[in-house]
């Protein structure tokens, strides 16, 4: 049986060479011969509205993740933190569905929760007003009302106010609440979750209600691309370059 393919926190960018050879090497090889694809949010480092797709860089992306639909491989994308514009002309072009904020998927016979794990870190409460604010479709509404180049310049700014806010933070509160996963492996009845955002890649294995429960952590990208992999004899973590 095909694996069925996870991966998260890409940050794709017209500076990040060798992290934009990996995914096109991603997308040749490993995602042409799985059995779906789930890309977990933050596919980009940025997203500022589906007419980016314009950009030579993120032209390409486009025509890679093309590649793989026509191959015939599903090919679904989450929306993360960095990327909360992606649309449906994006989507179309590039042959993929997009996902709401949570999705439960049958995983060789596990009912498993896929999600960009945002939600999860409840402690950081400047985060979350940040996340409710980009997840409110009037936001999505105000933002394409604008000049690309304003929304442009709006991305800078944010990313900018992102990374200082999080340098100034505590290590404890970046990371997922305990509660909030006990909460979301309860709420949706499932036996595992996967997500990303947090970019600390891992395997937990927990008890809940007195029933084993597992939660994959996806690795952000750098230089090398990372993903798991998921079949009917467990998964794995694999590492690609370009």
């Amino acid at each position: 049986m095909k694996p069925t393919l996870f991966l998260s926190d890409l940050h794709l960018a017209p500076d990040r060479t060798a992290t934009l050879a990996a995914f096109h090497a991603f997308a040749r090889g490993p995602a042409r011969n799985a059995a779906a694809v789930y890309v977990m949010g933050d596919l980009f480092d940025a997203w500022l509205g589906d007419d980016q797709r314009k950009e030579p860089f993120a032209h390409a992306v486009v025509l890679s993740m093309r590649g793989i639909t026509d191959a015939g491989v599903p090919l679904h994308i989450a929306r993360g933190n960095r990327d909360f514009l992606l649309g449906e002309a994006f989507a179309g072009a590039a042959g993929a569905t997009l996902l709401g904020e949570q999705t439960i998927v049958d995983v060789c016979g596990t009912r498993t929760l896929a999600t960009h794990g945002d939600e999860f870190c409840t402690d950081d409460d400047a985060y979350q007003r940040f996340r409710a604010w980009s997840r409110d479709p009037r936001t999505h509404r105000r933002l394409m009302s604008l000049p690309y180049f304003v929304r442009r310049l709006i991305g800078l700014t944010l990313r900018g106010s992102s990374r200082a806010a999080t340098s100034r933070k505590p290590e404890a509160i970046l990371d997922v609440n305990a509660e909030a996963v006990t909460n979301a492996f309860r709420t949706f009845g499932v036996s595992r979750i996967v997500h990303g955002h947090t970019h600390r890649p891992a395997r937990h294995e927990t008890i809940v209600d007195g029933t084993p429960r597992e939660r994959i952590v996806l690795a952000d990208w750098d230089d090398l691309g990372h993903y798991v992999e998921i079949d009917e004899t467990g998964s794995r973590s694999r590492q690609i370059t370009g």
